[in-house]
């Protein structure tokens, strides 16, 4: 059966989704000689989507490195990766030779946009028996497209798996009312220091695995451990001792911030997903928890920090000194958070490197934190709702034996030209763990930064 659709992709969608190509079904897909040549032109530069670009690149290559002459702008079958899925074909279009033509947008190498908007529209002109649609993660282009006359623009959204970030759980609910006049049966067992309650699945209904739960009357706590149809496992947890913990001089100052301080100390979680408002402690708990671990308890080896380099200045082979010299600009928020930690000391900045070279910290770009299995060490990922699904899978593939990883991200600070809060790897790992039993997430709430950051937070 023929396809009746031509999914026109932009450069920004194939770097989201380096396999996005297997992804469009029974339809086919046009690559305009266009995204070729800017994918040719990213894959040499020390960025973080340069892996993107050559993994797309090889991907495209395994398609069309059979096909025989002319068959390639005609269209090449497309493999399937499942015996069960029939797929459409992948076709090359030359784009170029639509330069200056009536009609369309301005051509040339400068506005590489129009050249791919021209070629959608070229293809929907002239393919009147098939529906053309141009895919993009760039807004502006969709307007533009519309705006040239293309009939069908649409998003990427095969990786997107919430229709809107307030659906994003948050990590912790309250329960109204007294939580223990509604259980009428309760089974309570006691494992070392440990008390867990067995309760009925009905009491608390759509739990998921290590979400934290609290009364309305604030005498109740406990983290979710368990759940079956009948039955929800409930690890109890004394508020007044979480709220009067303290990490490296650092005490939980809401309810939130004392559940964040619970999750990292606990070594049953290997993974922390620490998302919230810009202020509100994300950074100083993990650092603080960290730091403790390392140096006090002994738990861990050292303390590895990374993050995306921001799209302005992903390079950062230009920048003189070491690895993690070249990373200090975009790491600067873990000195400020160390420098907070001990300005009540009598020298700060030698108990700022004392806490550096006793904890062992490292700071590693993106770019070369790939191919490493990383053990006993706390990996703190900070800015994370730049990173894309496959290059927060790059990270926590690399966990190692005895290892922890902290994903540390606020979706409103989105510095990446083809991300959203709904497509960004932070939002995609929250929903794809939210019932693994070694992970958890916690959304903070409240700025505690300061008054000013609080305001600017809530009416900017």
């Amino acid at each position: 059966m023929a396809a009746s659709r031509l999914y026109v992709l932009d450069t920004n969608v194939i770097l989201h989704d380096p396999q996005c190509l297997y992804n469009f079904e029974e339809q086919d897909v046009c690559i305009p000689m266009t995204v070729l040549e800017e994918l040719d032109d990213i894959k040499d530069r020390k960025k973080n989507v340069a892996v993107e670009a050559r993994t797309a690149i090889h991907a495209i290559d395994d398609i069309v490195r059979t096909a025989k002459a002319g068959q390639i702008t005609k269209g090449v079958p497309i493999p399937s990766l499942s015996s069960q899925k029939h797929l459409g074909k992948l076709m090359i279009f030359p784009d170029h030779e639509l330069a200056d033509r009536k009609g369309f947008l301005p051509n040339g190498r400068q506005v590489k946009d129009n050249s791919i908007i021209n070629c959608a529209l070229h293809l929907q002109s002239t393919l009147s028996n098939r529906e053309v649609v141009l895919v993009t993660k760039d807004i502006n282009m969709r307007l533009k497209a519309l705006g040239a006359g293309l009939n069908r623009v649409e998003d990427y959204r095969k990786d997107q798996l919430v229709s809107d970030v307030e659906l994003l759980p948050e990590g912790h609910r309250m329960l109204s009312g007294r939580f223990w006049d509604s259980v009428e049966q309760v089974k309570t067992d006691r494992q070392g220091h440990s008390i867990y309650h067995y309760v009925d699945a009905s009491l608390l209904p759509g739990v998921y695995m290590n979400e934290y739960v609290y009364d309305e009357a604030k005498e109740f706590a406990a983290r979710v451990v368990g759940i079956t149809d009948k039955q929800v496992t409930l690890l109890d947890l004394n508020l007044e001792k979480l709220m009067e913990h303290s990490c490296w001089g650092i005490s939980p100052i809401n309810l939130a911030q004392a559940f964040t301080m619970q999750a990292m100390l606990d070594p049953n979680l290997d993974l922390v997903i620490i998302n919230g408002a810009a202020g509100s402690g994300k950074t100083l708990m993990a650092l603080a928890c960290s730091l403790d671990m390392v140096i006090e308890q002994g738990r861990y080896n050292k303390i590895v920090v990374t993050r995306s380099t921001p799209p302005v200045a992903e390079d950062i082979g230009f920048l003189p000194g070491t690895e993690e010299e070249k990373m200090t600009p975009w790491l600067s928020s873990i000195f400020d958070n160390l420098e907070a930690m001990h300005e009540g000391d009598d020298q700060p900045q030698s108990s700022v490197r004392y806490a550096i070279e006793k904890a062992n910290i490292q700071f590693k770009s993106l770019n070369f934190i790939r191919g490493r299995s990383i053990q006993d060490a706390i990996v703190l990922i900070d800015e994370a709702q730049n990173l894309t699904p496959s290059q927060m899978k790059t990270i926590l593939t690399r966990c190692g034996k005895g290892s922890k990883m902290v994903v540390l991200g606020n979706l409103a600070q989105i510095d990446s030209n083809y991300l959203t809060p709904l497509t960004s790897g932070l939002t995609y790992i929250v929903e794809r763990f939210k019932n693994f039993e070694g992970s958890t997430n916690i959304h903070l709430t409240g700025v505690v930064r300061s008054r000013l950051a609080e305001y600017a937070e809530q009416n900017l």
